[in-house]
């Protein structure tokens, strides 16, 4: 009998994304299956196909042990959807006390769940890698940069912009992840939201770009992202009112100064116009007016938005009696 064999059920949870994962597949079941039977009392993998070929997956299940393949789900999505909503998708199917997301980029490490598991058990209900860095273009960087600053700067969300997907999700975690059904989904925002107790484990791997994600769909994601969590835009419309007021200010007084002097406020002489004066007064205030009605609007319009999100006023974590 094995002692180091640990009485929880685990589930696994891949995404295939691309065909290339595909060469992959046979390893990463093979390498995770040998550490799960070995330290675990029950186990399943939950892939779900995300527009990859079935006969090729197929392919690479089929010759694999019979203690294996039993314990395979394959779920394959009708049409492609973005990585995290193929995430909620494993992830609404997994059964077990742990539900383990896990990347083909650690296909070398399956030891790495076990460590997850291990980190958890000091009282941490969601552990995730944490990379080193982010390799990308240097325009990329700056973008990403810009990104989680408004996202720590305008939301109460604390996100790790050096978080791998691959992760463990206690089941109490899970369920109340699960309840956030939203349509414009961004996991580790949803992570953050759910709260619970939340480790990092380092690794060397460090992050790289999503295969086949470009830039136009990685922009979309960063705009769902900052519109669904953070208040930035109405603090931009915030700061565009207050522009607007200096601006409209500085028009007012300028234009009573010509009116009364002939110089402007840089000590330029203009002719003075019948009505001109009137006129930038009056454009003014009615810009100023404009920027304050857009501002009011956005406040009505996010907390409708919140509202129609129906998301939980709390979630309890635990419940203690003495």
């Amino acid at each position: 009998m094995n002692h180091n064999v640990h009485h929880s059920f685990v589930s696994i949870v891949g995404v295939l994304q691309h065909n290339r994962q595909i060469r992959d597949l046979g390893a990463w079941l093979t390498g995770l299956y040998g550490e799960l039977n070995r330290h675990f009392s029950d186990y399943e993998f939950v892939l779900v196909n995300n527009s990859c070929d079935l006969a090729g997956i197929d392919a690479v299940i089929q010759p694999l042990p019979e203690d294996l393949r039993k314990n395979v789900f394959l779920i394959n999505l009708s049409v492609p959807v973005s990585r995290d909503n193929a995430l909620l998708a494993g992830l609404d199917r997994a059964n077990g006390d742990y539900a383990v997301i896990f990347e083909f980029d650690f296909v070398q490490s399956p030891e790495l769940v076990v460590q997850l598991w291990e980190k958890s058990q000091s009282g941490f209900d969601i552990v995730y890698l944490r990379a080193p860095e982010r390799r990308l273009s240097w325009p990329y960087r700056q973008l990403y940069t810009l990104f989680y600053g408004i996202l720590h700067r305008y939301s109460n969300l604390r996100i790790d912009p050096r978080a791998h997907h691959s992760r463990l999700i206690s089941r109490r975690a899970l369920n109340s992840l699960l309840r956030l059904r939203e349509n414009s989904h961004y996991l580790k925002a949803i992570y953050a939201l759910v709260g619970y107790k939340t480790a990092a484990l380092n690794v060397e791997q460090p992050l790289f770009p999503e295969p086949g994600a470009s830039f136009s769909e990685q922009f979309r994601t960063s705009l769902v992202a900052i519109t669904s969590f953070t208040t930035f835009l109405r603090s931009l419309l915030w700061w565009i009112f207050v522009l607007s007021c200096l601006v409209a200010g500085a028009a007012i007084f300028n234009a009573v100064k010509v009116r009364l002097t002939s110089y402007d406020i840089f000590g330029e002489y203009h002719q003075t116009v019948s009505g001109w004066a009137y006129l930038v007064v009056m454009i003014s205030v009615f810009f100023a007016i404009t920027c304050l009605n857009l501002y009011v609007m956005s406040i009505y319009l996010s907390n409708i938005y919140s509202e129609i999100k129906n998301r939980p006023l709390y979630i309890i974590e635990s419940v203690k009696r003495y």
